[in-house]
């Protein structure tokens, strides 16, 4: 890698180190810590969403997406608009009633506490895996792209991530988080630039040659809803449920939208990141189809196909600028989930404990658990990869149950909620097991553990009336 390259990148990290301790002495207490002094511009909010759902995986496997096939991700990206409709409406406005600094409060308000701690527990086990090996995934990357060790590249991500973390708390990560949103966002521009210019073309010729091609179909009508995850309404409704409970139920997205003044502006920044995002895939896709037509379409090794246009045909500087990108997309989700592990740790498990340095302490720990994973597992380890990257359709329909169930006005019996949390659980390897697509998990989970609870609940009432 060229000096100019990593002048750029040291710039980049000595940066936000800078600013997380310049915002340091903003927090005083936890919920400082936690929520900022809940005055965060809506749209920084907005940003912050985009960025911190942004994994390097995105970055990368996006063009690739575009390079081997077609745009038919961008179905999901309209059933995510509407899932964020659905969560602003149905979910922000109980969040911003009650107060709360963790989202699993609320299933400690309506079912009690120990419910709120399995809530709790499923959002830090699912949250630690995914982003654990999500963490070793965008290493293995930013080696291949810049050719340092897989050790050195999880220690240089983690422990500037961890430095602006800890020292300038959820603020911090959300400004830092809308300035690294840009910065790959622009690098997406960049590639497009560039691969227009080596193909000497216009955006509407290029455009004509991969329609020429059926490179650019945006809606697939053929295929089964139950099997292929891109058949037009299996991705617009598994988009609507994963939407609904990744920006719903899961604290780290929710977290973001809580540091906002008022619902009002939690709402434009919850239902105007899915706008951003629907911009941020096509920008993404697009680039990988210009690439597509700039190698002449030769072989190139799945999700390698962005990181082989930018170490092969970006000048020096600008591939610098491009690191920071994917470096930005890496710092953006870590730096969330482990200020959201230690928000959710200390909310539910510690008792809303209000010293800030045990809040530093907590976050310093599930840092170091994060950096481990990384450590630990290798890229050989095709199984634990998998499951972190899909754990999330395994336990989210679960959860987005059981806050659906707290919205109704019934006292369901302990014994039917742990029926039906548990049954929507083992729903999903039954599905996966018998070759149902992804996008079908969480709504039939979600769908199972209300049924389930219900049906419980009536039989148990029956038999305690008879």
């Amino acid at each position: 890698m060229h000096w100019i390259d990593q002048s750029i990148i040291i710039l980049f990290l000595s940066s936000f180190i800078i600013f997380g301790f310049l915002q340091a002495k903003n927090n005083k207490s936890s919920d400082d810590y936690f929520l900022s002094d809940k005055k965060l511009p809506w749209y920084v909010a907005m940003f912050s969403i985009v960025a911190t759902e942004t994994s390097v995986l995105t970055f990368i496997s996006v063009p690739g997406l575009a390079y081997r096939g077609d745009w038919f991700f961008i179905q999901l990206a309209i059933g995510y608009i509407v899932g964020r409709i659905l969560v602003s409406i149905i979910l922000l406005p109980v969040y911003f009633k009650t107060g709360i600094v963790s989202i699993y409060e609320v299933i400690g308000l309506k079912f009690g506490n120990n419910f709120q701690k399995i809530a709790s527990l499923i959002f830090l086990v699912t949250r630690v895996l995914a982003d654990g090996v999500r963490f070793l995934a965008t290493a293995v990357i930013i080696q291949v792209i810049t050719g340092w060790s897989l050790f050195f590249a999880v220690l240089v991500i983690g422990m500037v991530t961890m430095i602006y973390t800890l020292s300038g708390g959820l603020k911090t990560v959300i400004w830092i988080d809308s300035v690294q949103f840009i910065l790959y966002l622009l690098g997406g521009l960049i590639s497009i630039f560039f691969a227009i210019n080596y193909l000497d073309a216009s955006i509407g010729s290029a455009l004509a040659s991969l329609q020429s091609i059926d490179k650019i179909s945006v809606f697939n009508y053929s295929g089964s809803f139950f099997k292929d995850p891109y058949y037009f309404l299996s991705a617009i409704v598994g988009g609507i449920f994963l939407s609904f409970s990744s920006h719903g139920i899961d604290h780290m997205m929710v977290q973001r939208v809580l540091t906002t003044k008022n619902l009002r502006s939690a709402q434009k920044a919850m239902i105007g990141s899915g706008f951003v995002v629907l911009v941020q895939f096509v920008i993404f896709l697009f680039a990988g189809s210009l690439i597509y037509l700039l190698t002449n379409e030769v072989e190139i090794v799945k999700d390698r196909e962005f990181t082989h246009f930018i170490a092969n045909y970006l000048p020096i500087g600008v591939k610098g600028l491009l690191l920071a990108g994917v470096l930005s997309a890496a710092m953006s989700t870590l730096s969330s989930s482990i200020n959201s592990l230690a928000s959710s740790t200390v909310s539910d498990w510690l008792h809303k404990a209000k010293d800030i340095n045990i809040s530093r302490l907590v976050s310093l720990a599930w840092g170091a658990v994060l950096i481990f994973i990384a450590l630990f597992f290798n890229e050989t380890n095709t199984a634990i990869i998998i499951v972190g990257l899909e754990i999330a359709s395994f336990t989210y329909g679960a959860l987005l149950g059981l806050f659906l169930l707290s919205r109704f006005q019934r006292n369901f019996n302990p014994t039917s909620l742990a029926l039906g949390l548990l049954s929507s659980l083992i729903i999903v390897f039954v599905l996966k097991s018998n070759g149902l697509a992804w996008t079908s998990y969480i709504g039939i989970a979600a769908c199972s553990n209300i049924f389930i609870v219900f049906a419980s609940d009536l039989i148990s009432d029956f038999f305690y009336s008879s």
